[in-house]
């Protein structure tokens, strides 16, 4: 029964929340907030240094900002209330007058003389039920001066036309304004156009609510951060008449989006300026501008698919563009933000259809741009420089369909001067086709345009090209995709012997797999990873342990066999506690700690030379098999309190565990 209750309870609560407008809901917080300073009290953000208060919600409590800027926390009534001498908090209901009374008591004091100047209050004093969207005093202080001097020098026709205006001839509550909503006005019934935004702000002509609700015996109150103005015309219109947007329109027109700016709807134009696209190199803007495909996808790139006034925006926020790309709005104090830039001049030019922002500045979508654009100012311009240096910029600029493998700038090390080899190997940096990250498959065949075959490895943390994991998401241009790399690519040379072979590090490695009988192993296909003991882990072996090894043939296969890990790893693909089944032995585990890889405790020196049929890590120090009990979370690094010391490393006994373990393998066969 109880549980039936409690579940009862928990309905009847999420209904009501549910039900609640973002509006309620941010005000309800505040209350929560202010409760401690007595009822009916909110808890008001107020920008340091501003008279901008906001209700709070939970986010802005926590973080004390708004737009960027520090606030600090003011309290007062809540809509409605009112405070009584030697009483705590806001005990009392504001007293219900008419709406003529109402704007002097909620601080809208100039639109109540205004009213009067124009003959308005015996209309609002009267019978009758209105919603009256009333400029606050700061909102007509604001007002440039000519505008106002033009309003109130014919208060007959002009000012009560503009505050008629801001009157709606119902009532509508915060919870009756909708988002996209718009009423008509008791101005020739044009309409006001409503926004109510997620985060609780309710904006009217993208004018801000600041005070909502405050009832009235003939009707409702709603205080305002600006006066309006009648919107009448779309945003094509608006486009049209302006000489500052003569390039945006002819753009629009030859992408044939003329009738998008026409249409209905609920759209942000963020609308780029002569002076904007005159700071685009005119290569680059000739380029675009006469590529239909690029110059919708850049013009869609400054379209939202939904109406974002200034005033709505209180931290930055990721909003989708008509492109399918996303842009990141925010704002820094009073001034609105493009992906961090306060680029926009001119805000909140309101249509029928949508509202338009002026910007400074082009933004130019990936999926319009060269290779060689998606690369410039980013985190791999080494690699730009040299792709350009080694002759391939006709390839980074032209319509081929590629993917270019760019390393980060900290992945080059010492001197780039360009040579034959290095042109090769950046030619070996682009693939033959467009690709994309997500459909690569492990054990995929690349072609790049140097001839070279380069193979894709997928593990549980990574995906790799040969020795280089993809560090960064895809960036899609035009007509090529650039994959952002980790490392600069080192495809394979030869086999696993090949490369042995050819690093004087490995001199008696290579003698000891040819005394053990492991060369053709080492050179026939397939894919295997060895922990490679250089010539210094030969070294720290005690002379006559390492002479009786290299004696015995059938041992010292045994212990490199402990070296050979069954599949290719390379140092990308380690993450904690990864295992790998050695070709003799019960298993190899692997770690990561401070950058640098570890195998049964043994530090990697020199990871990812890579081979046609595997991959080599050196390491410094013989392997030994992991004791039954050893905690797995050893495997990552020396212990703490007994460090490895290969030197102290003994061969026999290495040898016995092997040697067990082969021997146990093929007893449990036989069984």
């Amino acid at each position: 029964m109880k549980s039936w209750l409690l579940v009862s309870v928990l309905a009847v609560v999420l209904a009501v929340c549910g039900s609640r407008s973002p509006y309620q809901t941010v005000l309800q917080h505040s209350r929560i907030r202010g409760r401690q300073q007595g009822p009916n009290v909110c808890a008001m953000q107020q920008i340091k240094g501003t008279n901008r208060k906001y209700f709070t919600n939970c986010k802005q409590w926590y973080h004390r900002k708004i737009c960027g800027k520090p606030t600090v926390i003011t309290y007062e009534c809540c809509p409605g209330y009112e405070k009584l001498p030697g009483e705590k908090g806001c005990p009392a209901a504001l007293p219900l007058v008419n709406i003529y009374s109402t704007l002097g008591a909620v601080g809208a004091s100039t639109t109540q003389m205004y009213s009067d100047r124009a003959r308005l209050r015996e209309e609002v004093e009267g019978p009758g039920s209105f919603t009256f969207f009333a400029p606050s005093n700061e909102a007509w202080a604001a007002l440039p001066a000519e505008i106002l001097d033009a309003l109130v020098s014919n208060v007959n026709i002009e000012l009560l036309n503009a505050l008629h205006y801001h009157m709606v001839n119902r009532r509508l509550t915060s919870e009756e304004l909708k988002h996209g909503s718009s009423f008509p006005s008791m101005y020739q019934d044009s309409h006001v156009h409503i926004h109510h935004y997620s985060n609780g702000i309710v904006t009217v002509n993208c004018a801000r609510l600041i005070k909502p609700d405050q009832h009235a015996t003939n009707g409702i109150v709603h205080v305002i951060d600006r006066v309006i103005t009648a919107v009448s015309s779309d945003m094509q219109s608006i486009v049209d008449v302006d000489d500052d947007l003569e390039t945006l329109r002819a753009a629009f027109a030859a992408a044939g989006l003329s009738t998008l700016l026409e249409s209905p709807g609920q759209y942000t134009v963020f609308a780029p300026t002569n002076d904007a696209f005159a700071k685009i190199p005119r290569e680059t803007l000739n380029r675009i501008l006469g590529d239909p495909v690029a110059l919708k996808d850049l013009l869609n790139y400054h379209i939202l698919k939904q109406l974002q006034c200034a005033e709505s925006i209180v931290s930055g926020t990721s909003v989708e563009t008509l492109q399918g790309a996303a842009l990141e709005v925010g704002c820094d104090g009073d001034q609105m933000t493009l992906n961090g830039n306060a680029i926009v001049t001119k805000k909140d030019q309101l249509g029928t259809n949508g509202v338009i922002h002026y910007i400074s500045q082009l933004l130019i979508p990936d999926s319009a741009k060269t290779l060689l654009e998606l690369a410039e100012d980013s985190s791999v311009s080494t690699a730009t420089r040299l792709f350009v240096d080694a002759g391939l910029s006709s390839h980074l600029t032209g319509s081929e369909a590629l993917t270019m493998l760019a390393p980060l700038n900290d992945a080059f090390k010492g001197s780039m001067a360009m040579t034959p080899d290095l042109r090769a190997l950046m030619k070996n940096h682009l693939l033959k086709q467009q690709l994309s990250s997500k459909a690569l498959y492990h054990g995929q065949q690349l072609q790049t345009l140097g001839g070279l075959t380069l193979r894709v490895f997928v593990y549980r943390n990574n995906l790799c090209i040969e020795n280089a994991c993809i560090a960064a998401h895809d960036r899609t241009g035009r007509f090529a995709t650039m994959f952002t790399l980790d490392k600069v690519l080192a495809p394979p040379t030869g086999t696993l012997m090949d490369v042995l072979k050819a690093d004087e590090r490995f001199s008696q490695l290579v003698g000891a797999i040819q005394t053990a009988g492991m060369t053709e192993l080492l050179n026939q296909q397939g894919a295997l990873t060895f922990f490679a003991p250089t010539d210094e882990a030969f070294r720290a072996q005690p002379p006559a342990e390492l002479s009786r090894l290299l004696r015995n043939a059938d041992q010292l296969a045994a212990v490199l066999r402990l070296h050979l890990g069954e599949g290719l790893l390379v140092s990308g693909g380690v993450s904690s506690h990864t295992r790998l089944a050695p070709l003799q032995g019960d298993k190899l585990e692997l770690g990561v700690r401070n950058f640098t890889v570890y195998v049964n405790k043994v530090p990697v020196a020199d990871g990812d030379l890579m081979a046609t049929n595997g991959v080599v890590h050196a390491i410094n120090a013989f392997i030994r098999p992991l004791a039954p009990k050893l905690d797995r979370e050893q495997a990552d690094g020396p212990a703490a309190s007994t460090p490895v010391d290969s030197r102290r490393f003994r061969n026999d006994d290495l040898f016995e565990r092997v040697l067990m373990s082969r021997s146990s393998r093929t007893m449990n066969r036989r069984q």
